[in-house]
Protein backbone atom coordinates (compact mmCIF):
# COMPACT_ATOMS: atom_id res chain seq x y z
CA UNK A 1 0.00 0.00 0.00
CA UNK A 2 0.94 3.44 -1.02
CA UNK A 3 -0.05 6.68 -0.35
CA UNK A 4 1.55 9.37 -2.53
CA UNK A 5 0.97 13.74 -1.71
CA UNK A 6 2.91 16.61 -3.65
CA UNK A 7 5.80 15.52 -2.01
CA UNK A 8 5.59 12.80 0.43
CA UNK A 9 5.56 9.00 -0.17
CA UNK A 10 3.61 6.92 3.17
CA UNK A 11 4.16 3.06 3.10
CA UNK A 12 3.89 0.48 5.79
CA UNK A 13 6.40 0.96 8.62
CA UNK A 14 8.31 -1.99 9.77
CA UNK A 15 11.65 -3.08 10.78
CA UNK A 16 13.28 -2.11 7.42
CA UNK A 17 13.15 1.71 8.70
CA UNK A 18 14.67 0.16 12.27
CA UNK A 19 17.80 2.80 11.86
CA UNK A 20 16.11 6.00 10.71
CA UNK A 21 13.03 5.32 13.45
CA UNK A 22 15.54 4.84 16.15
CA UNK A 23 17.34 8.12 15.11
CA UNK A 24 14.10 10.02 16.44
CA UNK A 25 12.57 7.41 18.70
CA UNK A 26 15.05 7.70 21.25
CA UNK A 27 15.95 11.50 20.49
CA UNK A 28 14.84 13.15 23.68
CA UNK A 29 13.95 16.65 22.18
CA UNK A 30 11.82 14.91 19.21
CA UNK A 31 9.88 13.21 22.01
CA UNK A 32 9.60 14.87 24.85
CA UNK A 33 5.17 15.45 24.54
CA UNK A 34 5.18 11.73 23.94
CA UNK A 35 3.96 9.71 26.52
CA UNK A 36 5.23 5.97 25.31
CA UNK A 37 8.72 7.09 24.19
CA UNK A 38 11.82 8.02 24.24
CA UNK A 39 12.89 4.50 23.50
CA UNK A 40 15.94 3.48 25.73
CA UNK A 41 17.26 1.03 23.10
CA UNK A 42 17.15 0.00 19.33
CA UNK A 43 15.73 -3.04 20.99
CA UNK A 44 12.88 -1.30 22.01
CA UNK A 45 12.43 0.29 18.72
CA UNK A 46 13.06 -3.17 16.73
CA UNK A 47 9.90 -4.98 18.88
CA UNK A 48 7.71 -1.98 17.66
CA UNK A 49 8.62 -2.26 14.32
CA UNK A 50 8.34 -6.05 14.60
CA UNK A 51 4.64 -5.42 15.55
CA UNK A 52 3.75 -3.08 13.47
CA UNK A 53 4.86 -5.52 10.60
CA UNK A 54 3.16 -8.32 11.95
CA UNK A 55 -0.31 -5.84 11.54
CA UNK A 56 0.09 -4.90 7.94
CA UNK A 57 0.37 -8.51 7.20
CA UNK A 58 -3.44 -9.36 9.01
CA UNK A 59 -6.40 -9.05 6.19
CA UNK A 60 -8.06 -6.50 8.74
CA UNK A 61 -5.28 -4.74 10.27
CA UNK A 62 -6.27 -2.56 14.19
CA UNK A 63 -4.11 0.20 13.14
CA UNK A 64 -2.18 1.06 10.41
CA UNK A 65 1.46 2.50 10.75
CA UNK A 66 2.95 4.10 7.83
CA UNK A 67 6.65 5.68 7.12
CA UNK A 68 6.52 9.29 5.83
CA UNK A 69 9.13 9.45 3.02
CA UNK A 70 10.16 13.13 2.14
CA UNK A 71 13.21 13.10 -0.79
CA UNK A 72 13.60 10.04 -0.77
CA UNK A 73 14.43 9.52 3.08
CA UNK A 74 12.23 7.94 5.91
CA UNK A 75 11.14 10.81 7.93
CA UNK A 76 8.83 10.12 10.48
CA UNK A 77 5.51 8.23 11.15
CA UNK A 78 1.58 8.79 10.94
CA UNK A 79 -0.78 6.38 12.52
CA UNK A 80 -4.39 5.76 13.01
CA UNK A 81 -5.65 3.39 15.02
CA UNK A 82 -9.14 2.31 15.09
CA UNK A 83 -11.66 1.50 17.67
CA UNK A 84 -13.43 -2.31 17.49
CA UNK A 85 -16.15 -0.63 15.18
CA UNK A 86 -13.64 0.81 12.72
CA UNK A 87 -16.04 3.73 12.81
CA UNK A 88 -13.73 5.91 15.03
CA UNK A 89 -9.71 6.50 14.50
CA UNK A 90 -7.00 7.75 16.32
CA UNK A 91 -4.15 9.94 14.89
CA UNK A 92 -0.55 10.03 15.90
CA UNK A 93 2.52 11.07 14.06
CA UNK A 94 6.02 12.08 15.07
CA UNK A 95 8.62 13.38 12.47
CA UNK A 96 12.28 13.42 12.80
CA UNK A 97 13.20 17.07 14.37
CA UNK A 98 15.98 17.68 11.34
CA UNK A 99 12.36 17.98 9.02
CA UNK A 100 9.93 20.34 11.69
CA UNK A 101 8.59 23.44 10.17
CA UNK A 102 8.48 22.09 6.80
CA UNK A 103 4.87 21.42 6.75
CA UNK A 104 5.59 17.00 6.28
CA UNK A 105 3.66 16.72 9.63
CA UNK A 106 0.37 18.23 8.28
CA UNK A 107 0.38 17.42 4.83
CA UNK A 108 1.09 13.69 6.06
CA UNK A 109 -1.62 13.69 8.59
CA UNK A 110 -4.14 14.96 5.95
CA UNK A 111 -2.87 12.29 3.53
CA UNK A 112 -3.63 9.50 6.32
CA UNK A 113 -7.53 11.57 7.17
CA UNK A 114 -8.28 11.31 3.61
CA UNK A 115 -7.13 7.55 3.86
CA UNK A 116 -9.32 6.94 6.81
CA UNK A 117 -12.50 8.65 5.03
CA UNK A 118 -11.95 7.02 1.90
CA UNK A 119 -10.38 3.68 2.46
CA UNK A 120 -11.44 2.47 5.79
CA UNK A 121 -15.36 4.49 6.03
CA UNK A 122 -13.70 6.20 8.96
CA UNK A 123 -16.46 8.44 10.57
CA UNK A 124 -14.58 10.12 13.50
CA UNK A 125 -11.18 10.98 14.04
CA UNK A 126 -9.28 12.21 17.39
CA UNK A 127 -5.85 12.58 18.00
CA UNK A 128 -4.84 13.83 21.39
CA UNK A 129 -1.63 15.87 22.69
CA UNK A 130 0.68 17.24 25.52
CA UNK A 131 -0.94 20.69 26.36
CA UNK A 132 2.07 22.03 25.65
CA UNK A 133 2.98 20.80 22.26
CA UNK A 134 1.84 23.68 20.56
CA UNK A 135 3.18 22.02 16.88
CA UNK A 136 0.82 19.10 17.51
CA UNK A 137 -1.99 21.27 17.93
CA UNK A 138 -1.85 23.57 14.96
CA UNK A 139 -1.58 19.90 12.87
CA UNK A 140 -5.12 19.18 14.18
CA UNK A 141 -6.78 22.74 13.87
CA UNK A 142 -5.20 22.30 10.27
CA UNK A 143 -6.84 19.26 9.50
CA UNK A 144 -10.02 21.31 11.35
CA UNK A 145 -10.28 19.05 14.03
CA UNK A 146 -11.90 20.74 17.42
CA UNK A 147 -10.09 20.77 20.68
CA UNK A 148 -13.36 18.89 22.92
CA UNK A 149 -11.43 17.98 26.49
CA UNK A 150 -8.54 19.38 28.36
CA UNK A 151 -8.20 17.18 31.93
CA UNK A 152 -5.37 16.12 33.48
CA UNK A 153 -3.33 13.12 34.19
CA UNK A 154 -0.94 12.75 30.91
CA UNK A 155 2.44 11.36 32.04
CA UNK A 156 5.21 11.38 29.04
CA UNK A 157 7.90 8.50 29.57
CA UNK A 158 10.51 11.46 29.98
CA UNK A 159 8.93 13.35 32.59
CA UNK A 160 7.98 12.55 36.36
CA UNK A 161 5.22 15.71 35.99
CA UNK A 162 2.03 15.12 35.34
CA UNK A 163 0.73 16.96 32.67
CA UNK A 164 -2.38 18.01 30.43
CA UNK A 165 -3.60 16.44 27.50
CA UNK A 166 -5.92 18.01 24.83
CA UNK A 167 -7.85 16.04 22.88
CA UNK A 168 -9.29 16.99 19.16
CA UNK A 169 -11.53 15.72 17.32
CA UNK A 170 -13.66 15.56 14.20
CA UNK A 171 -16.72 14.28 12.10
CA UNK A 172 -17.67 13.56 8.78
CA UNK A 173 -20.50 13.21 7.87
Amino acid sequence: MEIRTERLLLVPLGIKYLNSVHEYASDLETTKYMMWLPNDTIDETADFLRKSDAEWAKELPSYYEFAVIFEGKQVGAVSIYLDDERTTGEFGWILNKNYWGKGIATEAAKALFDFGINGLGINCFQAHCDSENIASSKVMEKLGMKRILCEGGRKNKSSDEERYEFLYEIRVE
